[in-house]
Protein backbone atom coordinates (compact mmCIF):
# COMPACT_ATOMS: atom_id res chain seq x y z
CA UNK A 1 0.00 0.00 0.00
CA UNK A 2 2.98 2.33 0.70
CA UNK A 3 5.25 1.54 -2.26
CA UNK A 4 1.57 2.59 -4.62
CA UNK A 5 2.21 6.42 -2.58
CA UNK A 6 4.84 9.15 -4.43
CA UNK A 7 5.22 11.57 -1.36
CA UNK A 8 7.10 10.75 0.98
CA UNK A 9 5.17 12.63 3.37
CA UNK A 10 2.04 11.02 2.14
CA UNK A 11 3.73 7.16 3.10
CA UNK A 12 4.78 8.84 6.27
CA UNK A 13 1.42 9.61 7.22
CA UNK A 14 -0.18 6.16 5.94
CA UNK A 15 2.70 4.38 7.54
CA UNK A 16 1.59 5.92 11.46
CA UNK A 17 -1.77 5.70 11.01
CA UNK A 18 -1.92 2.09 9.62
CA UNK A 19 0.27 1.57 12.58
CA UNK A 20 -2.10 2.92 14.87
CA UNK A 21 -5.10 1.23 13.69
CA UNK A 22 -3.41 -2.07 13.73
CA UNK A 23 -2.45 -1.55 17.59
CA UNK A 24 -6.01 -0.86 17.94
CA UNK A 25 -7.62 -3.43 16.21
CA UNK A 26 -5.04 -6.00 17.62
CA UNK A 27 -5.79 -4.82 21.41
CA UNK A 28 -8.50 -6.65 21.48
CA UNK A 29 -10.54 -9.51 20.07
CA UNK A 30 -12.52 -7.46 17.13
CA UNK A 31 -14.80 -8.86 14.27
CA UNK A 32 -13.19 -9.91 10.92
CA UNK A 33 -11.71 -6.66 8.77
CA UNK A 34 -15.20 -4.37 7.91
CA UNK A 35 -17.54 -1.66 8.22
CA UNK A 36 -18.49 -2.30 11.48
CA UNK A 37 -14.84 -2.08 12.19
CA UNK A 38 -14.31 1.28 11.14
CA UNK A 39 -16.83 2.34 12.05
CA UNK A 40 -16.11 1.76 15.82
CA UNK A 41 -12.80 2.63 14.92
CA UNK A 42 -14.07 6.03 13.76
CA UNK A 43 -15.82 6.57 17.14
CA UNK A 44 -12.57 6.00 18.46
CA UNK A 45 -11.00 8.31 16.94
CA UNK A 46 -13.85 10.44 18.04
CA UNK A 47 -13.76 9.71 21.70
CA UNK A 48 -9.86 11.26 21.38
CA UNK A 49 -10.74 14.31 20.38
CA UNK A 50 -8.90 14.64 17.35
CA UNK A 51 -9.67 16.76 14.91
CA UNK A 52 -11.70 16.66 11.55
CA UNK A 53 -8.67 16.45 9.38
CA UNK A 54 -6.85 13.82 11.53
CA UNK A 55 -9.87 11.75 11.69
CA UNK A 56 -10.42 11.94 7.68
CA UNK A 57 -6.37 11.24 7.17
CA UNK A 58 -6.67 8.03 9.19
CA UNK A 59 -9.78 6.46 7.52
CA UNK A 60 -8.64 7.26 4.22
CA UNK A 61 -5.12 5.28 4.93
CA UNK A 62 -7.63 2.12 6.55
CA UNK A 63 -9.79 2.61 3.43
CA UNK A 64 -6.56 2.33 1.00
CA UNK A 65 -5.35 -0.07 3.06
CA UNK A 66 -8.60 -2.39 2.52
CA UNK A 67 -8.65 -2.08 -1.37
CA UNK A 68 -5.08 -3.21 -1.49
CA UNK A 69 -5.75 -6.04 0.88
CA UNK A 70 -8.74 -6.48 -1.61
CA UNK A 71 -6.73 -6.48 -4.78
CA UNK A 72 -4.12 -9.14 -3.55
CA UNK A 73 -6.84 -10.95 -2.71
CA UNK A 74 -6.75 -11.16 0.96
CA UNK A 75 -9.98 -9.72 1.39
CA UNK A 76 -13.09 -9.45 -0.48
CA UNK A 77 -14.25 -6.68 -2.84
CA UNK A 78 -17.85 -6.67 -0.95
CA UNK A 79 -15.71 -6.15 2.56
CA UNK A 80 -13.35 -3.79 0.94
CA UNK A 81 -16.48 -1.56 -0.23
CA UNK A 82 -17.97 -1.47 2.80
CA UNK A 83 -14.89 0.66 3.91
CA UNK A 84 -15.86 3.12 2.03
CA UNK A 85 -19.09 3.57 3.12
CA UNK A 86 -17.96 4.54 6.59
CA UNK A 87 -18.67 8.41 6.53
CA UNK A 88 -15.76 10.80 7.40
CA UNK A 89 -16.12 13.53 10.42
CA UNK A 90 -17.69 16.61 8.88
CA UNK A 91 -15.62 19.90 8.91
CA UNK A 92 -17.05 22.75 11.28
CA UNK A 93 -15.64 26.19 10.16
CA UNK A 94 -12.46 27.19 8.61
CA UNK A 95 -9.17 25.52 10.21
CA UNK A 96 -7.35 28.33 12.18
CA UNK A 97 -3.79 28.63 11.79
CA UNK A 98 -1.05 31.25 12.37
CA UNK A 99 -0.58 33.92 9.94
CA UNK A 100 2.56 36.46 10.21
CA UNK A 101 1.80 39.85 9.17
CA UNK A 102 4.64 41.69 6.63
CA UNK A 103 6.49 42.89 9.70
CA UNK A 104 6.34 40.08 11.92
CA UNK A 105 7.61 37.92 8.67
CA UNK A 106 10.86 40.79 8.61
CA UNK A 107 11.62 40.79 11.97
CA UNK A 108 11.29 36.36 11.58
CA UNK A 109 13.82 36.02 9.25
CA UNK A 110 16.53 38.55 9.89
CA UNK A 111 16.59 37.21 13.66
CA UNK A 112 19.53 34.49 12.64
CA UNK A 113 22.76 36.41 13.24
CA UNK A 114 24.00 37.64 9.66
CA UNK A 115 27.79 37.53 11.21
CA UNK A 116 27.80 33.83 11.52
CA UNK A 117 27.63 30.96 9.01
CA UNK A 118 24.72 29.47 10.96
CA UNK A 119 22.92 32.58 11.21
CA UNK A 120 23.36 33.34 7.26
CA UNK A 121 22.05 29.76 7.08
CA UNK A 122 19.09 29.80 8.56
CA UNK A 123 18.53 33.31 7.59
CA UNK A 124 18.31 31.48 3.93
CA UNK A 125 15.84 28.74 5.70
CA UNK A 126 13.50 31.56 6.59
CA UNK A 127 13.49 33.58 3.42
CA UNK A 128 13.11 30.48 1.63
CA UNK A 129 9.58 28.81 3.82
CA UNK A 130 8.34 32.60 3.84
CA UNK A 131 9.39 33.86 0.15
CA UNK A 132 8.54 30.61 -1.73
CA UNK A 133 6.35 28.94 0.45
CA UNK A 134 8.04 25.51 0.31
CA UNK A 135 7.56 22.55 2.09
CA UNK A 136 10.07 21.27 4.66
CA UNK A 137 11.12 18.46 2.76
CA UNK A 138 11.21 20.21 -0.93
CA UNK A 139 13.84 22.84 1.19
CA UNK A 140 15.16 20.03 2.51
CA UNK A 141 15.79 18.58 -1.32
CA UNK A 142 16.58 22.14 -3.03
CA UNK A 143 19.94 21.48 -4.95
CA UNK A 144 21.84 23.40 -7.25
CA UNK A 145 20.31 22.29 -10.32
CA UNK A 146 16.60 23.47 -9.37
CA UNK A 147 17.51 27.41 -8.89
CA UNK A 148 17.35 28.36 -13.09
CA UNK A 149 16.69 31.70 -15.09
CA UNK A 150 13.34 31.48 -16.16
CA UNK A 151 11.51 34.52 -18.15
CA UNK A 152 15.14 36.87 -17.00
CA UNK A 153 14.03 35.91 -13.61
CA UNK A 154 15.37 33.62 -11.05
CA UNK A 155 13.06 30.13 -10.57
CA UNK A 156 12.92 27.06 -8.51
CA UNK A 157 11.86 24.44 -11.00
CA UNK A 158 11.70 20.44 -11.76
CA UNK A 159 11.33 20.04 -7.74
CA UNK A 160 9.26 17.36 -6.45
CA UNK A 161 6.93 18.24 -4.20
CA UNK A 162 4.20 16.59 -1.90
CA UNK A 163 2.12 14.72 -5.26
CA UNK A 164 4.71 14.48 -7.31
CA UNK A 165 6.56 17.50 -9.54
CA UNK A 166 5.73 21.25 -8.74
CA UNK A 167 4.92 23.41 -10.92
CA UNK A 168 8.43 26.44 -11.12
CA UNK A 169 8.26 28.88 -8.81
CA UNK A 170 9.58 32.07 -8.87
CA UNK A 171 12.78 32.84 -6.60
CA UNK A 172 12.46 36.69 -5.78
CA UNK A 173 15.44 39.19 -5.47
CA UNK A 174 15.21 38.60 -1.62
CA UNK A 175 15.81 34.76 -1.10
CA UNK A 176 18.07 34.84 -4.19
CA UNK A 177 19.84 37.48 -2.17
CA UNK A 178 20.19 35.82 1.02
CA UNK A 179 20.72 32.52 -0.39
CA UNK A 180 23.79 33.75 -2.63
CA UNK A 181 25.12 35.09 1.04
CA UNK A 182 25.08 31.58 2.31
CA UNK A 183 26.52 30.16 -0.41
CA UNK A 184 29.01 32.47 -0.67
CA UNK A 185 29.88 31.98 3.08
CA UNK A 186 29.69 28.00 2.68
CA UNK A 187 32.07 27.94 -0.50
CA UNK A 188 28.87 25.80 -2.27
CA UNK A 189 29.19 25.18 -5.76
CA UNK A 190 26.93 22.19 -6.21
CA UNK A 191 24.56 19.42 -4.75
CA UNK A 192 21.96 20.40 -1.64
CA UNK A 193 21.98 23.91 -1.01
CA UNK A 194 21.55 23.73 2.49
CA UNK A 195 23.89 22.19 5.01
CA UNK A 196 24.04 21.43 8.48
CA UNK A 197 26.61 23.75 10.37
CA UNK A 198 28.57 22.60 13.60
CA UNK A 199 29.23 24.09 16.67
CA UNK A 200 32.56 25.28 15.02
CA UNK A 201 30.96 27.39 13.00
CA UNK A 202 32.14 25.34 9.70
CA UNK A 203 29.83 23.30 7.36
CA UNK A 204 29.55 19.67 7.01
CA UNK A 205 27.28 16.94 5.48
CA UNK A 206 25.58 16.87 2.31
CA UNK A 207 22.05 18.00 3.01
CA UNK A 208 19.99 18.73 6.49
CA UNK A 209 17.02 16.68 7.71
CA UNK A 210 13.12 18.09 8.21
CA UNK A 211 13.80 17.74 11.58
CA UNK A 212 16.17 20.44 11.59
CA UNK A 213 14.08 22.72 9.54
CA UNK A 214 11.43 22.78 12.13
CA UNK A 215 14.01 23.40 14.50
CA UNK A 216 15.21 26.61 12.96
CA UNK A 217 11.52 27.88 12.55
CA UNK A 218 11.04 26.87 16.33
CA UNK A 219 14.14 28.26 17.26
CA UNK A 220 13.49 31.91 16.18
CA UNK A 221 9.84 31.77 16.61
CA UNK A 222 10.39 31.37 20.40
CA UNK A 223 12.56 34.31 20.36
CA UNK A 224 10.08 36.61 19.18
CA UNK A 225 7.23 35.45 20.86
CA UNK A 226 5.86 33.41 18.00
CA UNK A 227 4.50 30.80 19.89
CA UNK A 228 2.95 28.22 18.62
CA UNK A 229 4.11 28.85 14.73
CA UNK A 230 5.54 25.74 12.92
CA UNK A 231 6.93 25.90 9.30
CA UNK A 232 3.81 25.07 7.76
CA UNK A 233 2.45 28.82 8.73
CA UNK A 234 5.36 29.71 6.67
CA UNK A 235 4.39 28.34 3.98
CA UNK A 236 0.53 29.61 4.92
CA UNK A 237 1.97 33.35 5.43
CA UNK A 238 3.67 33.31 2.21
CA UNK A 239 0.38 32.40 0.30
CA UNK A 240 -1.39 35.57 2.75
CA UNK A 241 1.33 38.19 2.00
CA UNK A 242 1.19 37.00 -1.77
CA UNK A 243 -2.65 37.59 -1.85
CA UNK A 244 -2.66 40.73 0.33
CA UNK A 245 -0.21 42.29 -2.32
CA UNK A 246 -2.52 41.61 -5.11
CA UNK A 247 -1.66 38.35 -5.79
CA UNK A 248 -4.15 36.41 -7.98
CA UNK A 249 -5.39 32.92 -6.61
CA UNK A 250 -4.96 30.89 -9.57
CA UNK A 251 -0.85 32.13 -9.31
CA UNK A 252 -0.47 31.64 -5.79
CA UNK A 253 -2.28 28.13 -6.55
CA UNK A 254 0.88 27.38 -8.81
CA UNK A 255 3.25 28.42 -6.00
CA UNK A 256 2.19 26.34 -3.65
CA UNK A 257 1.84 23.75 -6.04
CA UNK A 258 -1.86 22.87 -5.11
CA UNK A 259 -4.16 20.55 -7.22
CA UNK A 260 -7.30 22.50 -5.87
CA UNK A 261 -7.97 25.66 -5.52
CA UNK A 262 -10.09 25.01 -2.25
CA UNK A 263 -6.65 24.09 -0.98
CA UNK A 264 -5.17 27.36 -1.64
CA UNK A 265 -7.97 28.78 -0.03
CA UNK A 266 -7.71 27.46 2.92
CA UNK A 267 -4.33 28.61 2.91
CA UNK A 268 -5.58 32.29 2.96
CA UNK A 269 -8.26 31.61 5.29
CA UNK A 270 -10.82 32.67 2.71
CA UNK A 271 -13.00 31.19 0.54
CA UNK A 272 -14.78 32.48 -2.88
CA UNK A 273 -17.16 35.62 -1.93
CA UNK A 274 -20.57 35.06 -3.94
CA UNK A 275 -22.11 38.01 -2.58
CA UNK A 276 -19.56 41.07 -4.62
CA UNK A 277 -17.85 38.13 -6.53
CA UNK A 278 -14.95 39.86 -8.30
CA UNK A 279 -16.38 39.05 -11.81
CA UNK A 280 -19.11 41.44 -10.88
CA UNK A 281 -17.87 44.14 -12.55
CA UNK A 282 -15.25 43.23 -14.85
CA UNK A 283 -15.98 45.55 -17.94
CA UNK A 284 -18.47 43.45 -20.29
CA UNK A 285 -21.51 45.06 -18.84
CA UNK A 286 -23.70 47.26 -21.12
Amino acid sequence: MLDSLRSPESKRGYRHAIDEFTRWYCSEPRLSFNKTVVTRYRIYLENRRLAAGSVNGRLAAVRCLAYEAADAGLLSSELAAGTRRVKGVKKLGVRLGNWLTCDEARRLWQAPDADTLKGKRDRAILAVLLGCGLRRRELADLDFRHLQGREEHWAIVDLVGKGGPSPDGACTRLVKGTLDLWIAAANLSGGRVFRCVCRAGKQWGEAVTERLVWHVVKQYAAKLGFFGLAPRDLRRSCAKLCHSAGGELDQIQFLLGHVSVQTTERYLGCKQRIRGAVNDHIGIEP
